[in-house]
């Protein structure tokens, strides 16, 4: 891989939840709700998984695509100030190589009654700008399964 092949972005998710903060944030910290909304890939078998949610914690995800590659997605929670934000630093690998280094920022701030959350991401890409505009799409679907997942709650 060379210098050209590493792409850089600062990108900024916003949505708003129709929950307080407080319950906005058991979201990303309980681990079966969480699930509820990033379990985006059906059809993928989970091989291995962590959760340790606290400051100095570390989240694994290890998965196995139909076609027998693997996924995985290891993060480690830099700072946590429940309800507020939460740090994390991440890497996703995609058949044994890395594809993203990343640093995101989850602030959850109180809007009338509801929470208005602000994701934002800094993102080292190791592959095409074309694979890293699909990376920050799917970023923001995910998003969207979480307002739809908390409506429904």
């Amino acid at each position: 891989m060379s210098a050209a092949d590493i792409h850089h972005a600062t990108f900024v998710i916003e949505r708003q939840l129709r929950i307080a903060p407080i319950r906005a944030f058991r979201f990303w910290a309980d681990r079966d709700l969480k699930e509820r909304w990033t379990a985006c890939h059906p059809d993928w078998r989970v091989l291995e998984a962590t959760f340790d949610f606290r400051a100095g914690g570390s989240e694994a995800k290890r998965w196995r695509t139909p076609d027998g590659r693997e996924q995985t997605f290891t993060a480690h929670y830099l700072d946590i100030a429940e309800p507020d934000r939460i740090v994390y630093a991440f890497e996703m690998s995609f058949g044994g190589e890395r594809v993203s280094a990343s640093l995101a920022t989850v602030a959850l701030r109180p809007a009338e009654g509801q929470t208005r959350m602000t994701y934002t991401e800094q993102i080292a890409y190791f592959g095409s700008r074309e694979a890293l505009d699909a990376r920050i799409a799917g970023t923001g679907e995910g998003f969207e399964r979480l307002v739809e997942v908390v409506a429904a709650a």
